[in-house]
């Protein structure tokens, strides 16, 4: 029974390989729509592919019902139009020239200024300003796309319990039980890339020491957003709590892009951004009220 359960726990935690992937594409994102483009871009996409999964049905899971399915297929159809005024937003990313922010950490002291110069570029640097808005662009929808698989495990498992005949049957039905199985999928996707990219870069990474505590801090931050979006799930399903979620973190990043990097500019781009996250806000705002 033990070995059942523990095959049945491995098997689960590399189910989140597929979501954590989209980690990989934020770097490039970043660096080529900036961080408040790229959020709202890869959050529409994330909540519609959350939204469309559960209330469908894909991937094997039970599809979910709601009270007012008006109400939540506007919100969706909101949503989707926010996603393409987004992509008429247009950014501007400054690359900085600090030389704190630019100097890796485990590259060897001894190598000088020139090659030191010619290591810190990559090749989102050489592309073009057209070319880098369209990589960036289809980078976050890729990235919204593998985010919003992240919970079908958990639903997966937990409607195949139900069934006596399933292998999950009596699994937990309560989401945080799974949380610990999602952080240890995500974290040993993340070592595998880790090691393909320092043999990619012959044992020569780039790790910026600026950035260590920062983002060991922001990951237990994200850990206990994460916990609360299973007990959102648990307690409003999936089908309400991604629309609702999902349309945060794209304000707080496009306020940061606008205020701190200066990565959009201009009065067109600003009423673009507020009329798309107007209907982005509406859309959640429906999607909430159709299960009442």
């Amino acid at each position: 029974m033990l070995l059942f359960i523990y095959s049945i726990y491995i098997q689960y935690i590399f189910s989140f390989s597929v979501s954590a992937t989209g980690n990989i594409t934020v770097v490039p994102i970043l660096k080529t729509i900036g961080l408040g483009l790229g959020v709202l871009i890869w959050g529409s996409f994330n909540l519609l592919m959350g939204w469309a999964s559960s209330r469908f049905g894909w991937f094997g899971i039970d599809p979910e019902e709601v009270a007012h399915p008006l109400l939540n297929y506007s919100g969706a159809g909101l949503s989707l139009l926010s996603a393409i005024i987004f992509f008429f937003v247009r950014s501007e990313v400054q690359r900085s020239t600090s030389s704190t922010e630019t100097t890796p950490l485990l590259l060897d002291s001894r190598i000088n200024n020139n090659e030191q110069g010619s290591l810190d570029e990559s090749w989102v640097d050489n592309l073009t300003p057209k070319k880098k808005r369209i990589i960036g662009c289809a980078l976050a929808v890729v990235a919204g796309l593998l985010y919003g698989t992240a919970f079908v495990p958990v639903l997966y498992i937990k409607n195949h319990a139900k069934n006596k005949d399933s292998r999950y049957a009596g699994a937990s039905q309560f989401d945080l039980d799974y949380v610990f199985a999602q952080f240890c999928g995500i974290f040993l996707t993340s070592t595998v890339y880790f090691l393909l990219y320092c043999a990619a870069m012959k044992n020569k990474p780039k790790v910026y020491p600026k950035i260590i505590l920062p983002g060991v801090a922001s990951g237990l931050l994200w850990a206990i957003a994460n916990c609360c979006w299973f007990l959102a799930n648990n307690y409003l399903s999936a089908v309400v709590s991604f629309p609702i979620i999902t349309a945060g973190p794209g304000l707080i990043a496009a306020i940061w892009g606008v205020l701190v990097f200066k990565e959009v500019k201009g009065l067109r781009n600003y009423l673009v951004l507020i009329v798309a996250f107007c209907i982005v806000v509406t859309g959640a705002l429906l999607t909430a009220f159709s299960k009442v």
